[in-house]
């Protein structure tokens, strides 16, 4: 794993690129070396050394550096760029990240005798964006200034594209983010190698993986399996009908394969799978905040009717189960509030603030019937406002072993609420059936826990 680790905790790394050399199609170019070198010098906790092949920047030749890396980041044509892989692994340096694309496979073969010669590991080629650590700074992207905030989600993108929404979201939405791994063609380190690392990583407790094809799906089921049994992993697969599965050979030179061996796969191996890049990011963050379900009964806690009846349908529709509260939870309530119909789901009615959702959550909480919690607190047409959401996660603390989820619905409620609560243990949705689908996730992996 020393290669491996080398591509997430370099202490010193050399990006090796050219001052001059613009590629006519190919992710070659001085603008992209100069923004990867922005980044690293000014994000990077550790020593960063340039080498320019055109000796405009930098150093000209490894023999000149005052140390050898253990990671060198290179962005030059294939040809180049194999030149430049030879050159490390003769000096010593552990890993190398392979960011331009455009590799024959004459030219991958290549590169494989180069690591199996001297025992380099190597990350891609045609990875776009590389890797980041948000734990020591490392940031081999082009995207200058953009890093997420530093949180325990790890996310391995198979495609640049994919990979680069996926960071956008995490950025736009300020989601915690320990690892973040785009590795293109893996000829190389590949999603078992990836796994095995994040599966020892302190600083991660969720995986996310975005595939489109493997090369040892029996390895590659063996290590999920050791996994997931301290760290829920999920999967979003590409390459699903044949027409994107032709695509996705081209593409990442993957090898695809049939879509419902790799959905028996995952069910074998404890990974959760889901069906689109909202659903991926919407799961990790549940998971990274709250335990997983022990059991199907949702209750749902709400303000508002309408809202209150479509959470509970998304329910019934997921293969969950409305739970049934007790009559003592019903008579307490019902006491509490006069007028308040403690059915579920539970409209508290809209002139709902702080003390009443923290009341009636309490005592739903506490019913032995109720495994989960979904809370819909509108703003529009009701007396709720943003502050009073900060009873929420003081009275889902006291009982940490059942989730709740919150649905501020809408847009700009959802905004106003989420200042209030986006830090928090409480993870936040702007529709019921979102909130639903994750509460699905959370007893998927609770399944998944107590069978492994």
């Amino acid at each position: 794993m020393d290669g491996v680790k080398a591509i997430f905790e370099p202490q010193r790394v050399v990006i090796i690129g050219s001052s001059k050399i613009q590629e006519k199609v190919g992710m070659t170019s001085p603008q992209l070396f100069k923004s990867v070198i922005y980044n690293m010098r000014k994000i990077f906790h550790g020593k960063t050394c340039i080498l320019d092949v055109d000796g405009k920047t930098g150093y000209n030749k490894l023999s000149k550096l005052p140390k050898i890396p253990e990671l060198a980041v290179i962005i030059l044509p294939p040809k180049q760029s194999i030149e430049q892989a030879k050159k490390c692994a003769k000096k010593g340096v552990k890993a190398l990240v392979l960011i331009t694309g455009g590799y024959n496979d004459e030219q991958r073969q290549q590169l494989l005798k180069i690591k199996e010669k001297y025992g380099i590991r190597v990350l891609g080629p045609n990875t776009i964006m590389g890797v980041m650590n948000t734990a020591n700074g490392l940031n081999t992207t082009f995207e200058r200034n953009v890093m997420p905030r530093k949180g325990n989600i790890a996310v391995t993108s198979q495609s640049g594209g994919v990979g680069a929404c996926l960071l956008d979201w995490a950025c736009f939405y300020n989601i915690g983010i320990s690892k973040f791994t785009f590795v293109g063609d893996k000829i190389d380190v590949d999603d078992v190698d990836l796994l095995r690392y994040y599966g020892n990583d302190r600083d991660t407790t969720v995986i996310c993986l975005y595939m489109e094809g493997i090369r040892n799906g029996r390895k590659f089921i063996e290590e999920a399996r050791k996994i997931v049994k301290k760290k829920p992993i999920l999967a979003l697969k590409g390459g699903v009908t044949q027409e994107s599965a032709k695509r996705a050979r081209s593409h990442t030179a993957s090898i695809a394969g049939s879509d419902q061996i790799f959905d028996a796969a995952f069910k074998k191996a404890g990974i959760i799978r889901v069906e689109n890049i909202e659903e991926l990011m919407n799961a990790a963050i549940a998971l990274s905040k709250q335990p997983p379900m022990s059991g199907d009964n949702v209750a749902i806690v709400s303000n508002v009717g309408g809202p209150a009846i479509l959470a509970a349908d998304a329910v019934a529709r997921n293969n969950l189960t409305l739970a049934s509260l007790s009559e003592e939870t019903k008579r307490k309530i019902e006491s509490l509030y006069p007028g308040v119909d403690a059915t579920n789901p539970i409209d508290i009615i809209a002139d709902a603030k702080a003390e009443r959702y923290s009341k009636v959550l309490q005592l739903v909480l506490a019913d032995k019937n109720v495994n989960g919690v979904l809370i819909i607190n509108m703003l529009k047409s009701c007396f709720f406002e943003p502050e009073d959401a900060r009873v929420i996660p003081e009275t889902a603390a006291k009982y940490p072993e059942k989730p709740v989820v919150d649905v501020p619905a809408g847009g700009e409620d959802f905004a106003l609420v989420y200042k209030v609560l986006g830090d928090t243990s409480i993870p936040l949705y702007n529709l019921p059936e979102k909130a639903v689908k994750v509460l699905k996730v959370l007893r998927a992996y609770g399944k998944i826990v107590k069978k492994h």
